[in-house]
């Protein structure tokens, strides 16, 4: 019953910026790890980033730190990834998703939105 929606994909030129929301629309909730992940056409899906339900830890693949930050509005149960100085290479569809587990680095997720297009022209 964990419902994730993300929003706010689309094209942008290189160097603009673009922010994700990622939304829990279902019947359950609780403190979950969010992160967001990445598949461009032809490669496997690769982490970008993730938080923990406190706030107070946040991690970033090393091809966005500096550019991406991530974010969490509890009130209104949704997550951001603001996004900046994109580079052609950000072409993917974005993925949200949430882990039952304590918070690593690196956790398994349980839930998975259905993904959005982010498009960087050059």
């Amino acid at each position: 019953q964990v419902q994730l929606v993300e929003s706010g994909g689309g094209l942008v030129q290189a160097g603009g910026s673009l922010t994700l929301a990622c939304t829990n629309a279902g019947r359950t909730f609780g403190n979950y790890v969010m992160g967001w992940f990445r598949q461009a056409p032809g490669k496997e899906r690769e982490f970008v980033a993730a938080i923990s339900w406190s706030a107070t830890n946040t991690d970033y693949a090393d091809s966005v730190k500096g550019r991406f930050t991530i974010s969490g509005n509890n009130v209104r149960n949704t997550v951001y990834l603001q996004m900046s100085s994109l580079k052609t290479e950000d072409t993917a569809v974005y993925y949200c998703a949430a882990s039952r587990s304590p918070w690593s680095k690196r956790v398994a997720y349980d839930y998975w939105g259905q993904g959005i297009q982010v498009t960087v022209s050059s």
